[in-house]
């Protein structure tokens, strides 16, 4: 199944044909991705995305590789390379590394009173997306107090990491789009869990972050092999 999206909004600012370009056409891709503009199961037209990036089709290629390496896409014999849709084998993975990297942020990363404070209010646009029932608000606002919670750690592997993993869970999430309860929950999840930050209780943050992860994992994977 293939879906619309916007291809002209597509750009990667200073992008040219050096060592650089295919990493730049990837992280332009997987940010779409991230941010849900990109859904599971979409065509990625080479054509068009070499005109609108202005680069050459084998840099463009070579971005498909790193973003096949990612698990974000797939080529397809004599069809082209088109966004994954994720099995319950990618969501385990992807629950493994967030086992890892998360309470390892809780743990170990300096939470200062702003980072508190930008936290917040990322809930708090959550939970005006919930009352207004914007399921994409919701999830934006999910992606972006996990992404704050790593920014933490301040270490720049940690993020790159953490926005290959970001941009998978969305694939994952999308498949529950329609579905408001699922994420509600996650709203509610994450201001308990500043709750706990901001009060310095970081074994119980902990703690709960890691419950937190292996109710969703399960939730996700019961709902992938239902359909």
């Amino acid at each position: 199944m293939t879906h619309d999206v916007v291809w002209s909004e597509l750009s990667v600012e200073g992008i040219s044909e050096h060592a650089y370009g295919p990493d730049r056409v990837a992280e332009a891709l997987r940010e779409r991705i991230s941010d849900g503009l990109i859904q599971p199961g979409t065509k990625l037209p080479e054509v068009r995305l070499t005109q609108q990036l202005e680069v050459s089709r084998h840099t463009l290629r070579s971005a498909f590789q790193i973003l096949a390496g990612e698990g974000l896409v797939e080529r397809l014999p004599n069809r082209g390379v088109f966004v994954h849709s994720p099995t319950p084998e990618d969501i385990q993975e992807i629950y493994r590394v967030r086992r890892i990297l998360e309470p390892g942020a809780v743990r170990a990363a300096v939470f200062t009173p702003g980072a508190i404070r930008a936290m917040q209010e990322i809930v708090a646009q959550a939970r005006q997306a919930k009352e207004d029932g914007d399921v994409d608000g919701m999830g934006q606002a999910n992606q972006q107090f996990h992404r704050t919670l790593i920014a933490q750690a301040q270490s720049s592997t940690l993020e790159t990491l953490m926005e290959q993993v970001l941009a998978r869970m969305r694939l994952v999430f999308h498949a529950k789009r329609g579905e408001l309860s699922f994420h509600h929950a996650y709203v509610e999840r994450n201001g308990k869990l500043v709750e706990m930050l901001a009060a310095d209780q970081r074994q119980q943050a902990e703690e709960y972050l890691l419950d937190y992860l292996d109710a969703a994992e399960q939730e996700l994977l019961d709902h992938l092999r239902r359909v």
